[in-house]
């Protein structure tokens, strides 16, 4: 996992993918655009644009992606997202693995929190389970652009 804010100059050079998925995030208007969609490189780097509302913690389940890397970059409001590396022995919720490259877990080992606010961004990588839009401190709406990129363009 990588944390950050986009305000902040990398410290070093990431793939070219995300460093292309950074740029999309740094220079784009997300009040501008709707709920959606958003090809930034085919299906190889592509941008979900989410409005959300924030749940308690207990109520979302953690869940990992193996094709795709998942930026969780939070453009309004507060959030907090569960962190834990896999370490195959979470017991599994729902394997939609072919449908939406996801696992969803039924809860998650060694699990910390993580404090969004306008302007982070998490990096999470297939070994990473993460259980984002937890509240913080309470039910909250937020706007939050999740950037896929496929783990085959880190090559």
């Amino acid at each position: 996992m990588i944390y950050g804010h986009i305000s902040q100059p990398n410290a070093c050079r990431y793939p070219a993918a995300i460093e292309k998925a950074l740029e999309f995030l740094r220079t784009t208007d997300f009040s501008k655009l709707e709920p959606g969609v958003v090809e930034i490189e085919g299906r190889t780097i592509y941008a979900q644009i989410l409005d959300l509302t924030t749940r308690p913690h207990d109520k979302l389940r953690p869940e990992v992606h193996r094709r795709y890397l998942d930026i969780q970059y939070l453009y309004s409001g507060e959030e907090q997202i569960g962190v834990a590396i896999d370490t195959g022995n979470n017991v599994v919720s729902e394997e939609l693995l072919e449908q939406r490259d996801i696992i969803f877990y039924q809860d998650s080992e060694n699990e910390s929190l993580i404090e969004m606010v306008p302007g982070n961004y998490a990096i999470f990588f297939p070994q990473d389970v993460h259980r984002p839009a937890c509240n913080k401190h309470r039910e909250t709406a937020i706007r939050k652009i999740v950037v896929k990129v496929a783990v085959s363009a880190l090559n």
